[in-house]
């Protein structure tokens, strides 16, 4: 696959269409006179490999499990509007949560938490008890090893010159595996952090809470703000190329 063939694959832009006709190609109730599929999508260049994914689905491995039963809280999140056709959500992203692990049998949940939100983690722990499963809790600083110990400096730092503790998210996951937890849900972690416990996690991992400190956890924020609030994020580099390489970051034009 040549770098233009995957440059086409961009099913944002179908946006457009689904605000103009209320549907796109490849969600229509009538396929016949569904929108005709754009050059960026990706059925277009990768459907033999869709097609093989979907197999994977077919049969009776855990993966083909846990997309049976995420289609199916899917479905049992929604209900019907009587003498309607529209349908109203009725579960929370926690209700979500807990239908799934229950449907899949689950009941041994890690929480892999920020220490920044232990209050949170604290109240999904006792909604889980009281919903019969058995969670367990690791803070991101167990373990409380100084930054400076992953090869950070004083002026890296949120306080320069006073301990901080590491986050330690392979430590994390280790332990929720040494505890053969069923499922982890990720509360709060920072950006490669949560990186980090998907890949070490052995069981599932989901995501109940997405670290944001100025949306208050809620980053699709800035995705509606864009138009005033978060507008400089089209005009300005997040980290100016000067700062990049004092972090040895090389610059490629």
């Amino acid at each position: 696959m040549n770098e233009d063939v995957s440059a086409k694959v961009s099913c944002a832009n179908c946006s457009a269409v689904w605000q103009a006709k209320g549907t796109t190609n490849c969600w229509s109730g009538d396929p016949a006179t569904a929108p005709p599929r754009p050059g960026s999508c990706p059925t277009n260049n990768y459907g033999e490999l869709i097609d093989e994914a979907f197999q994977t689905y077919r049969g009776d491995s855990e993966d083909a499990r846990i997309a049976l039963v995420a289609a199916r809280v899917e479905g049992l999140c929604y209900q019907p509007v009587p003498g309607s056709d529209a349908v109203n959500a009725r579960w929370t992203r926690v209700e979500d949560t807990i239908a799934f692990a229950k449907l899949m049998g689950y009941r041994k949940i890690g929480i892999v938490t920020c220490i920044g939100l232990l209050d949170e983690t604290r109240r999904l722990c006792d909604i889980l008890t009281a919903q019969g499963f058995e969670p367990f809790s690791v803070c991101c600083k167990a373990g409380s090893i100084d930054k400076l110990e992953l090869g950070l400096t004083e002026e890296d730092k949120i306080r320069p010159g006073t301990f901080e503790p590491a986050c330690n998210p392979i430590a994390q996951a280790e332990i929720c595996n040494r505890l053969g937890t069923d499922m982890n849900i990720i509360v709060g972690l920072c950006v490669g952090h949560d990186m980090l416990i998907n890949k070490y996690s052995k069981a599932p991992v989901t995501t109940l809470v997405v670290k944001d400190r100025v949306t208050g956890h809620n980053p699709v924020a800035v995705l509606y703000g864009q138009n005033f609030y978060f507008k400089r994020l089209q005009k300005q580099p997040v980290l100016r190329d000067e700062q990049l390489a004092e972090h040895g970051v090389a610059i490629d034009r």
